[in-house]
């Protein structure tokens, strides 16, 4: 069973190629690792993955009316600020519009489990543009929880929240894989990456560089080559440890 199926996707700018001919399926049970150096190409590939761009070649859910493509995907843009002088519950409701259900329980509980998973309950009435940065954040990702899709896209989920935040994230869209569903994040810590996805695709000027478990992905060769660095990958007892040495200029 495929979440999400890309097959000769390519976004052309003018003449030049931002993603070119990307193959890509992910199933449940899978938390995948979006990597690449900036403009690799990874938020056009989320954006043309959800029908949001135009693209040349496939795209399973782009080719869903609005309704039914937020059933089968939540997405959560790399833009974080929150406009609307709403409650933090009201904000994390708006993930369940997709099912039609008004307030019916299902919504209530939805919306409390996601509030709950990012530690917002206690700031469930407080303006949603009051919080910081970092607050608004966990906001959007619960609200892309609340909306309770077999898949959820995020780009860039973790930019801007402090280490211990960033690590409950990633542990929670671990445990959703678990679950079953499936997770897309665009990622630029290689090393909570390493640790906590299932697996990782790394783009590199528009095309995939590398793709599968992170233990054979971040290899030395392949950071220095993609990522300008070097690097030294072991294990341990919580999962591979990355530990970035210098730049290969530096």
């Amino acid at each position: 069973m495929s979440l999400m199926t890309l097959s000769g996707l390519s976004v052309h700018r003018g003449a030049s190629a931002v993603l070119d001919g990307i193959d890509l399926t992910v199933g449940p049970g899978e938390f995948v690792g979006l990597l690449g150096p900036n403009g690799a190409g990874k938020t056009t590939l989320l954006r043309a993955a959800m029908g949001l761009l135009p693209a040349r070649g496939t795209a399973s859910l782009a080719g869903l009316a609005p309704m039914a493509r937020a059933r089968r995907a939540a997405y959560l843009p790399q833009g974080r600020e929150i406009a609307w002088p709403m409650p933090v519950g009201a904000v994390v409701a708006l993930g369940r519009i997709a099912h039609g259900e008004g307030a019916a329980p299902r919504d209530r509980a939805a919306t409390e489990a996601a509030m709950a998973a990012l530690g917002l309950t206690a700031i469930r009435n407080r303006d949603a543009t009051s919080l910081s940065g970092g607050e608004q954040a966990r906001v959007l990702i619960a609200r892309a929880l609340a909306q309770e899709t077999p898949l959820l896209i995020a780009d860039e989920p973790i930019a801007g929240l402090d280490p211990a935040a960033a690590i409950r994230v990633m542990a929670l869209f671990s445990d959703l894989a678990r679950q079953g569903r499936g997770v897309v994040a665009a990622l630029h810590d290689l090393g909570l990456a390493a640790r906590h996805c299932t697996r990782l695709v790394v783009l590199n000027r528009g095309r995939i560089a590398a793709d599968g478990p992170p233990e054979t992905v971040l290899t030395p060769e392949l950071m220095a080559c993609v990522f300008g660095i070097r690097a030294r990958v072991t294990d341990a007892p919580e999962g591979p440890f990355l530990q970035v040495l210098g730049c290969l200029d530096g």
